[in-house]
């Protein structure tokens, strides 16, 4: 069986382009990654070469210029708004995205790291590079054949289904959302809950729901993330004709657990 590298690190590093939309805090780890490995190999596996933000109000500058980062903004809303039609226009989409695509041409990219990207990405996009997104849950967990805490909620579902842990996961962006192939699993953190939680009092809900998500992020995505794009980097991640994702040459259908 043929296994074919994501990257194979005798072209040289792994060049990201880093999608954002607010804050970029999972970026940020990604940076600060790529500057531990520098500093213990010498040179890190990736480079994160240029950051995109579909939000003018992001983070994206500020973030660019403490890393000395290329930045392109280009506003979703504002671009919907010009032409008077909604967000929910897929076919508006292509066109924007095809149009980012000839924007982040120059960087010569092979990944794109989804690091709080909110808007939904067109086939256009997600076939330009090798997408890749950090969810806060176990996309492990199946339900009647499908993944059980997908969406926006997916803490707060996590926790009215009465789940104990949580975790993040990794996955290539493909046309489903948060429906792509796994990459990693972080380790599970415990879910926290006050003993005389009521999932009826919608506000205490959100507040514990932010609670336990700010912790995921430490533990889970914010060691998941960097992780993962440095095992891509290093060629160890890769897939054989079948799709199915591979690490050091073992299929792993269900994603790395870390």
């Amino acid at each position: 069986m043929t296994i074919w590298p994501f990257h194979d690190p005798q072209d040289g590093q792994l060049r990201v382009v880093g999608l954002m939309s607010g804050s970029g805090t999972n970026l940020l780890k990604l940076l600060e990654h790529q500057g531990a490995l520098e500093r213990e190999r010498g040179e890190s596996p990736y480079s994160i070469v240029a950051l995109f933000s579909d939000n003018a109000d992001s983070r994206a500058v500020h973030i660019g210029r403490k890393y000395d980062l290329p930045v392109v903004i280009r506003d979703i809303g504002a671009y919907y708004a010009r032409r008077g039609r909604p967000r929910s226009d897929m076919k508006l989409r292509e066109r924007y995205d095809v149009e980012t695509i000839k924007a982040l041409a120059f960087f010569e990219a092979k990944v794109a790291a989804y690091g709080g990207y909110m808007s939904i990405a067109s086939e256009k996009l997600t076939s330009a590079f090798v997408g890749v997104n950090v969810h806060p849950a176990d996309l492990g967990i199946v339900e009647n054949g499908r993944r059980k805490f997908t969406g926006d909620h997916a803490v707060r579902d996590a926790i009215l289904a009465g789940e104990t842990t949580l975790a993040s996961t990794t996955h290539i962006i493909e046309p489903v959302v948060d429906g792509g192939r796994l990459l990693a699993i972080s380790r599970p953190i415990p879910v926290q809950v006050p003993d005389d939680f009521d999932p009826s009092d919608k506000k205490r809900l959100d507040e514990i729901s932010d609670a336990n998500q700010e912790r995921l992020k430490e533990e889970g995505d914010w060691v998941v993330f960097p992780r993962t794009i440095e095992y891509l980097a290093d060629g160890r991640l890769g897939y054989d004709e079948n799709g199915v994702i591979h690490f050091d040459g073992e299929p792993i259908p269900d994603g790395l657990r870390l």
